[in-house]
């Protein structure tokens, strides 16, 4: 039977823009072996899907050759009048998998350049697999006359019986099985694609960004602040007082309260005990979905006594719009249930009106899909003003031990707090005088509330004896916001249970202000401002953020009915400011529309805003508190935002699962960055990013990640005193504590990020060996000649070099990304699956809790990726050796070999002009195929054969 390739032509995805509209016109052009096929065109998509089959005769039976597939924009469709090149893959055959059936995944394959100038982006979704011919069904018995038999050359039964089964079961041809013997015991060995498979399927665009609303916020209101989100219409309510009520009990007074009713929304005042006066000053905020009915009903109640009430209309109601004043509350007459009744007694003081979000009474309102509960509500917090305390210690006199038979060798112990304790190292000398000359470093928080405690000790076999110690409040500190000096101050040390014994300690200390604090990783920092306001500078502009709502999120909590619930609120951090949304209940599509504006003083910031489950709305079970589970979080880097523009889109909410990273829904936010002046702005970037302090007496890195940590868990624990509290592993999730933990995924992903960032000289490699093969003959004439102006001309050579650059860049200007940058789940890697114990461990806790045989496992595992690392390192110390080596005399000959060519060398240099040696040099490097061997270059000879220190490892 013949075999054929079959090649399924799924999709594309991230495509680069050809059509000068944003989008493209793709199709597929299939090249093998002199057969060409071509799909259908996907007009305007930058994410085309064809899914179309395609069928080659396999020529070479042994499995060589190559699949080339390029990308084109329809000539007929775009701007130009050539079709543009999109992108190109070359798929050897010989790692396409040899069953009939077809893949099961997708294999996604990056598209690759054409050339050095080619700006190509995006992946191509193929299905490849061979299949073959059946053979035609046999043709319906007839009835013929018997004829006499014909002697015929019958084969074997067991040939006849062999060629049965291979007409049922068909196999590969001879030459591809006898490559690899199965054997029932062996483990099937796993192929190595051009790309590894997905093995999670991904619907197309699902983790991408969506545009949501363009048009939002190009008619800007300056009246108000919400031009970033869509106005919800809330019917207010301020039910204010009440006067001359009915009395109820024997003392001739009441315990009166207020109730709303709307429809099926009710809500209630506070009881106001003993007065027929009462006073509640209470504002109600109703959704429009919620407003039902053609009145409003406002009763008074003294428990299940009326009291009096009224009803509003609804069509009467006045629609406020800022900026104007709020609506004066007017006296009503209460009114009985019935009309026969007349009047009852008393007034009530009301204001009603239609208004939206904006509306100064909405913070404070009672609302009728939060109620009351102050942890439901919008909340804005504060990260306290973090200083570095340091501590210097330098000497310390009259230490005497408590049994006083020997000097003793102390160390002292400083401790800042229940979390921070640092010690120095032993004095160097026995004495009862030690010297240290060591500093401490500290964090802390305003308002300074801690003790700093400074304990002398020495270790005596197992137990530590205390020689003395000192306590200094936080507050008595002096506070520096320079590098000016700090003098140093004799301390009293006081010893436990004998006040006799009394030395003293030598100390400097300070709060040092001219230092940025990080409670985040520098990675994403969000503000990078000294702690000392003294040192802060002007605003360069205002960052605005529009919370729209949440799309389609995964139920986190379990139900009755077994359909789940969510509870979401939304929570942004920039710099010190956190903003929360209110909670919407049992929603999957929460709708928020809240908008924040931060100060931005570096444009090299970066925003996060995350989204969360409310466990509050359930009871604890045993009196455990529930913890807020996260449903994802995203970052947007302001130095990406153009400014004055507004972005409006939705972003996926991923999150990282012991099965995979899992898309728990979308977040729509509209951002705008505004700068005051541009020219500020572009300033900006020519100055340090951190304060001077870290570049004139820096800290050392493993230093600030420690005080990164403990800074950290201050804010956290400071939050979480604020009414109503933010939860601690609200602020450790949006701050990513764990972002220094051991991660396999994370190592891949950033394999692949230095992969990429070598992928240009890789590239320009590339170009180069095609200019050197000849391969088109026309750029490698033009090269010839621009080396001729170059060597000729050489003060031509950085101006043309800074033109090409520049050229680059004005030509990817059209190309420029149209959406700010999000958490890729494809950078992650996250849609590649390898081993799911891979994930499993990044979730596992330190110490590991994990079996035996698992932990063994990923030990062999690491030295493995560890192995790989040395001996990479290793190779790459040999080069250097290697180098160090042509002059060293470790190798007589090779150096001799070394220093002959160079003094060569520098005569024939010095007697010919240097444009003939750059000439000769180019003309023989651009030489001719035809006049190239291959086998390598002499000095590359030389080099290899150069000694290195790998031989005298161990």
């Amino acid at each position: 039977m013949a075999r054929n390739l079959v090649v399924e032509v799924i999709s594309a995805r991230d495509l680069m823009p050809k059509d000068g509209q944003g989008s493209a016109n793709a199709y597929c052009v299939l090249d093998y072996g002199g057969q060409r096929k071509k799909t259908g065109i996907v007009h305007r998509s930058l994410n085309p899907t064809w899914n179309e089959k395609f069928e080659f005769g396999v020529l070479d039976p042994t499995g060589g050759g190559e699949l080339e597939i390029n990308v084109y924009n329809d000539r007929n469709s775009g701007a130009g009048r050539r079709s543009s090149f999109l992108g190109r893959v070359a798929i050897p055959l010989s790692t396409v998998q040899k069953h009939q059936q077809p893949n099961e995944f997708v294999r996604w394959y990056p598209l690759e350049k054409r050339g050095l100038f080619s700006n190509i982006k995006g992946d191509l979704g193929l299905k490849i697999y061979y299949g073959y011919n059946q053979p035609p069904p046999p043709p319906p018995p007839a009835v013929m006359k018997p004829v006499e038999p014909m002697k015929l050359n019958v084969p074997p039964p067991v040939q006849v019986v062999a060629a049965q089964q291979q007409m049922m079961n068909p196999q590969p041809p001879p030459a591809a099985a006898q490559r690899l013997e199965v054997r029932p015991d062996m483990q099937p060995m796993p192929m190595r694609p051009l790309r590894p498979l997905s093995t999670l399927t991904v619907p197309e665009g699902e983790f991408a960004v969506k545009e949501t609303n363009p048009d939002l916020g190009k008619a800007v209101d300056y009246n108000h602040h919400y031009d970033l989100v869509e106005h919800m219409s809330y019917l207010f309510i301020r039910v204010v007082r009440a006067r001359g009520l009915a009395p109820k009990d024997a003392n001739g007074s009441s315990d009166p309260y207020a109730r709303i009713t709307v429809g099926r929304v009710k809500a209630e005042t506070i009881v106001v005990p003993h007065t027929l006066n009462p006073e509640w000053n209470k504002v109600f905020a109703i959704g429009e979905d919620g407003v039902q009915g053609p009145t409003v009903e406002v009763t008074v109640w003294d428990a299940d006594d009326f009291l009096g009430g009224l009803m509003l209309p609804l069509a009467e109601v006045y629609i406020r719009k800022p900026p104007e004043p709020p609506l004066p509350p007017r006296w009503y007459k209460l009114e009985s249930k019935t009309a026969g009744n007349g009047r009852v007694r008393g007034e009530i003081m009301v204001a009603i009106w239609w208004g939206t979000q904006a509306d100064e009474a909405f913070p404070d309102a009672w609302h009728s899909d939060t109620g009351t509960n102050p942890e439901f509500r919008s909340k804005v917090y504060l990260s306290p003003r973090l200083w570095y305390l340091r501590v210097g210690i330098i000497e310390a006199q009259d230490l005497i031990p408590p049994d006083r038979s020997h000097l003793p060798v102390p160390y002292i112990r400083a401790q800042l707090g229940p979390y921070q304790m640092l010690r120095t190292r032993p004095a160097s000398v026995a004495s009862i005088s030690p010297y240290w000359n060591e500093e401490l470093i500290f964090v802390v928080a305003e308002p300074f509330e801690e003790v700093l405690r400074l304990l002398v000790e020495e270790r005596i076999g197992p137990k530590e004896e205390i020689l003395g110690e000192t306590q200094v409040p936080v507050y008595s500190i002096e506070r520096r916001i320079n590098d000016r000096p700090v003098a140093s101050r004799w301390y009293v040390l006081d010893r436990p249970g004998d006040p006799g014994l009394r030395g003293r300690i030598n100390l400097y200390l300070s709060l040092d202000g001219g230092y940025h604090v990080m409670d985040e990783s520098s990675k994403y920092i969000s503000d990078t401002r000294p702690t000392a306001r003294e040192l802060w500078r002007p605003p360069l502009g205002i960052l605005e953020l529009g919370i729209h709502g949440a799309n389609h999120l995964h139920p986190v909590k379990p139900t009755p009915d077994r359909r789940g619930s969510t509870d979401a609120y939304c929570l942004a951090k920039y710099g010190p400011k956190w903003v929360r949304t209110r909670t919407i209940f049992e929603s999957f599509n929460p709708r928020w529309n809240e908008q924040y504006t931060w100060e931005v003083h570096d444009p090299a910031t970066v925003i996060t805003v995350g989204v969360f489950d409310n466990h509050r709305t359930r009871s604890p079970v045993d009196k455990v508190p529930l913890k807020d589970l996260p449903i994802g979080k995203i970052r947007i880097r302001l130095s990406t935002l153009e400014s004055d523009r507004v972005y409006t889109n939705a972003y996926p909410l991923l999150i990282v699962t012991p099965l995979g990273i899992k898309k728990m829904g979308e977040v729509e936010l509209a951002v705008r960055l505004s700068c005051a002046s541009t020219l500020n702005l572009m300033q900006s970037y020519l100055q340090p990013p951190l304060p001077r302090m870290h570049y004139r007496y820096p800290l050392d890195h493993r230093l600030l990640e420690v005080l990164r940590v403990a800074a950290m868990n201050i804010v956290a624990l400071r939050l979480m005193r604020s009414d109503p509290p933010l939860r601690q592993e609200v602020v450790q999730f949006m701050l990513d504590t764990e972002a220094e933990r051991w991660s396999m995924r994370k190592s891949k992903a950033n394999y692949h990020r230095i992969m990429a960032v070598l992928g240009g000289i890789r590239a320009v490699a590339a170009w180069f060996d095609d200019i050197c093969m000849w391969k088109s003959p026309i750029t490698t004439v033009l090269v010839h000649l621009l080396l001729l102006v170059l060597v000729w001309n050489p003060e031509l050579l950085l101006p043309t070099l800074f033109l090409y650059m520049f050229l680059i860049g004005a030509w990817r200007y059209r190309f420029r990304p149209r959406t700010p940058p999000f958490m890729d789940a494809k950078l992650s890697q996250g849609e590649i699956i390898g081993d799911l114990d891979e994930l499993e461990e990044e979730f596992n806790v330190v110490p590991a809790s994990r079996a035996p045989e698992v932990l063994k496992y990923r030990y062999e595992r690491l030295r493995g990726v560890a192995g790989r690392i040395q001996n990479a390192l290793g190779d790459l110390a040999s080069v250097g050796e290697r180098v160090h080596s042509l002059l060293s005399w470790r190798d007589p000959r090779a150096t001799a070999i070394f220093i002959t060519f160079c003094i060569t060398a520098s005569i024939i240099l010095y007697v010919t002009p240097f444009q003939v040696v750059a000439v000769l040099l180019g003309v023989y490097i651009l030489r001719h195929p035809r006049f190239r061997d291959p086998w390598p270059a002499a000095p590359w000879n030389l080099f290899g054969r150069l000694p290195s220190q790998a031989d005298r490892i161990l």
